[in-house]
């Protein structure tokens, strides 16, 4: 029997502490030895809950998976399992769709400048969407339909909506490099480009606002423009397009007692946004898509280190483990903040706050500051950090040339690797320069 999503804070819905901290029913402590360190973990029953979450909350919508948080073959098959689409960018994302036989027609294919190659691929394939950038796509893709054939796409539209937890992730305004802008006329030249290519069906018009957006509010706002320009479209062609994709970027929480957007809460303030304006406007009320990301893989995600050294400063105490930077960039990306929790033994010593380290060759490579952990912590402990699900894996480099942790699924209190470790022998069989 699925146990109900946690209510708030960073660690997924199966991970208890006591008496012995564990996921999915696994001791992590055993996860270390097994799989090594650094490891991602992931929560296989967490991953189904909020997938299944999202589609209760939105039983008349398209839920999309948006595979860039994450994604290999077992997630795909998860996501495939559950019942919701998928949402690549790459080539490579759509060919592991494809591996696990991922349905074409749930697939939505994204990208601000999609190579040529990987857009014959989609086209190919038949993906159920493209969703069109810029304005010269959409006379590639028409060119790359078979004869008598018609290509499902959906146009990017800039909302001019400023959303997200830091600038880098911020996609929904004027003067960023996505989608087709409403004030320079190139979103009304790309819908009639489209209408005017009988390969091409125009499904609706897309949006994404950014990421880590943790209030409704936004996304109503965006609700509301991208309505009047469906309105706009049906008066100046009489045309009523039948779909409307918000995107993604649902927050969650990193730190204790953080909140995320729950799915109930996003679904009932924005459809009925959607629908006020709709009927406001005189249109029915189109489908709606959304692209969950984060919100589905990161809380179900957390990942295991191992202590490598402990050294007192004058002003405060690093704790330095065996990975950080390479598998996790974000704190250096964003500023993001992250908790950790000693595993594996019990200590009675009270918690002090330290500094979390990596072991990188650069002054930045800091996990988190000022995380409570034992007075007692010393080399060899094993630490786990929470909401590791979305893009830690999906972002992780071989910086240093270290080779990237495994992904190790738990569920049921079994533990099965779904990526293995990329070790010193991968690194050097890429190097092919002598």
């Amino acid at each position: 029997m699925s146990e109900p999503l946690p209510p708030g804070g960073p660690w997924s819905a199966t991970t208890r502490f006591e008496p012995v901290a564990r996921t999915g029913g696994v001791p992590l402590a055993d996860l270390a030895e097994r799989f090594g360190t650094p490891a991602y973990v992931l929560d296989e029953a967490d991953v189904r809950q909020r997938c299944r979450a999202y589609r209760s909350a939105l039983p008349g919508a398209r839920v999309v998976y948006a595979a860039k948080a994450f994604l290999c073959r077992a997630m795909a098959a998860w996501i495939r399992e559950e019942g919701l689409g998928l949402d690549v960018c790459s080539g490579g994302e759509l060919a592991i769709a494809r591996s696990v036989g991922f349905p074409a027609d749930r697939i939505v294919f994204h990208g601000n400048a999609k190579s040529p190659g990987e857009l014959r691929q989609a086209v190919e394939c038949g993906v159920g969407r493209v969703v069109v950038d810029n304005l010269a796509e959409i006379t590639r893709i028409a060119g790359l339909v078979p004869p008598g054939g018609r290509q499902k796409v959906l146009l990017r539209v800039i909302p001019d909506v400023e959303a997200g937890a830091h600038p880098a992730v911020r996609t929904g305004g004027e003067g960023q490099k996505f989608g087709l802008s409403v004030a320079t006329g190139d979103a009304a030249a790309a819908v009639a480009r489209v209408l005017r290519q009988p390969e091409l069906e125009l499904a609706g018009l897309h949006c994404h606002l950014g990421s880590q957006i943790r209030t409704p509010e936004p996304y109503e706002e965006a609700a509301h423009v991208m309505v009047e320009q469906l309105a706009r479209v049906r008066d100046t062609y009489g045309v009523v397009l039948p779909e409307l994709d918000l995107g993604g970027g649902q927050g969650i929480a990193y730190l204790e007692g953080e909140y995320f957007l729950t799915p109930a809460d996003f679904a009932v303030r924005v459809v009925k946004a959607v629908e006020e304006r709709a009927a406001a406007l005189g249109l029915p009320v189109p489908r709606l898509i959304v692209e969950p990301g984060r919100s589905v893989s990161g809380p179900a995600g957390l990942t295991l280190y191992r202590v490598v050294a402990v050294k007192r400063a004058l002003t405060r105490t690093f704790v330095a483990v065996d990975g950080r930077m390479s598998d996790n960039p974000r704190p250096s990306l964003y500023g993001a903040r992250y908790t950790a929790r000693l595993v594996g033994r019990r200590s009675g010593m009270p918690d002090r706050p330290v500094t979390l380290v990596g072991h990188h060759c650069e002054a930045g490579d800091v996990l988190a500051d000022d995380v409570p952990l034992p007075a007692d912590v010393r080399p060899g402990d094993v630490l786990a950090v929470p909401a590791t699900g979305a893009y830690h894996h999906s972002m992780a480099s071989t910086y240093n040339l270290t080779g990237r942790p495994p992904v190790v699924a738990v569920h049921d209190g079994t533990a099965r690797l779904i990526v293995r470790r990329e070790e010193i022998d991968d690194l050097l069989r890429r190097d092919v320069g002598l």
